[in-house]
C-alpha cells in the first residue's frame, strides 16, 4: 500500500502574544514537518508580527515565540510566505523580517491557498 501526501497550509493570523494561536501553528508545522508532509507556512494580518527579530515577551510574562521560529529551517520547512499588504498596513517590509519568507500579493495568495489540500488557520 503506497502512503499518499496531502499538502498542508498553515494560515497564521495572530500576533505573536496574548493567545496561543501562534505557538499552536508552529507546533501544528513542526508536527506536519515530522511526518514528510508538504507543507507551507501563511503569514496574514497581525500574523506578520510573529516574524518580527527581537522578541521581548518577558514583561508580560510569556515564552519568547522566536525560539519555535528558528526550528522551522532545522525541520526544512521552508515554504514561507507572508502576506504583502498585511506588512505595507504594520509599516514593515519583508527585509524587516527574522526569517526569509516570500511576499504574496492577494491573487498570489488566493492561488497558495487552492494549491493545497489541507489549509488550517491560526
Amino acid at each position: 500500500m503506497s502512503e499518499q501526501k496531502k499538502s498542508f497550509l498553515i494560515i497564521n493570523r495572530c500576533a505573536p502574544y496574548g493567545s496561543s494561536n501562534a505557538r499552536d501553528a508552529l507546533d501544528v508545522a513542526l508536527t506536519v514537518s515530522v511526518f514528510e508532509q508538504p507543507l507551507s507556512l501563511l503569514f496574514l494580518d497581525d500574523g506578520v508580527l510573529q516574524l518580527l527579530p527581537d522578541h521581548n515577551p518577558a514583561d508580560i510574562a510569556q515564552k519568547n515565540l522566536s525560539a519555535n521560529l528558528a526550528m522551522l529551517e532545522m525541520y526544512d520547512i521552508d515554504q514561507i510566505f507572508v502576506c504583502e499588504k498585511a506588512l505595507q498596513q504594520r509599516g514593515l517590509t519583508s527585509e524587516s523580517l527574522g526569517l526569509k519568507a516570500r511576499t504574496l500579493n492577494a491573487t498570489e495568495i488566493a492561488d497558495l491557498v487552492r494549491k493545497h489540500d489541507q489549509v488550517l488557520s491560526f
